[in-house]
């Protein structure tokens, strides 16, 4: 991270990031799956660990944009049931990056991009059955999905900031419409996102150098919010989530071979 300043990133490197950065706003107030490219891009220019650290304060600035704009149609019985197993799954995560080197981090990341598309297949052919009532997912069975999308999503985006298609499918399967969708997952992952930080200070991945990049990013997250906020009612989702999983999977075969 000591190395990570922009006088080390090239033209072509910060205009992929620019780019990203762009990407996490649009994801936090429209398609949540654009932030697994934006996540790809960040680990293939820059190292794989540091990348999640530089990652984490653009998504809060994203969260916060989305809290300020969906605030009214959040589910905080959701977010009260989720959050237990969540801190286990960022517990799990910290004690994994302070295990895991540059190289199994980038590894896993690419695995957990590459599962993170197959569950998007997955969410996407069954979010039209979806017709649970949310305020009706307090039975055991409930209680259990609950527990392990929000250990996983805890795992996911501490490791690698990638929690948001685990929380998606959760939420789609719970019968959330869009709205509400946004609302709760805006909240969500500001919370989530914002107890993370200690941890990654901790863990050496967050710092000044780190800190200086995001304060230029930054400037690119809040157009994409915009846009992602006019775009929300004229988007044809399928066919960007086709778009956003076929990144996704190159992004994530990247990394493995890298």
């Amino acid at each position: 991270m000591n190395t990570m300043t922009l006088w080390h990133i090239s033209g072509w490197e910060f205009a992929a990031l620019a780019l990203a950065a762009l990407l996490v706003g649009f994801s936090k107030t429209a398609v949540s799956g654009a932030n697994t490219v934006s996540l790809a891009i960040f680990a293939a220019v820059l190292p794989a660990r540091a990348s999640t650290g530089v990652l984490l304060p653009l998504l809060i600035v994203g969260d916060v944009l989305a809290v300020a704009t969906y605030r009214r149609h959040a589910h905080w019985p959701t977010l009260w049931r989720l959050f237990p197993a969540v801190a286990v799954g960022v517990l799990i995560g910290t004690l994994f990056l302070v295990w895991a080197d540059d190289g199994v981090v980038r590894t896993s990341i690419g695995a957990i991009l590459l599962l993170m598309a197959g569950v998007t297949v997955w969410r996407r052919r069954r979010a039209d059955s979806a017709d649970d009532d949310p305020d009706a997912v307090t039975t055991r069975a409930g209680r259990a999905k609950a527990g392990s999308y929000g250990v996983l999503g805890g795992f996911t985006t501490m490791v690698a900031n990638a929690g948001g298609p685990v929380m998606s499918m959760y939420l789609l399967s719970a019968g959330f419409r869009k709205l509400g969708f946004l609302g709760t997952s805006a909240f969500f992952f500001m919370i989530v996102n914002i107890s993370k930080v200690p941890f990654s200070v901790g863990l050496g991945l967050i710092d000044g150098n780190s800190l200086l990049l995001d304060a230029v990013l930054a400037v690119f997250v809040v157009p994409g919010a915009l846009i992602g906020r006019w775009a929300v009612n004229r988007i044809n989702q399928r066919l960007f989530e086709q778009l956003v999983i076929a990144a996704t999977i190159v992004g994530g075969l990247q990394l493995l071979l890298r």
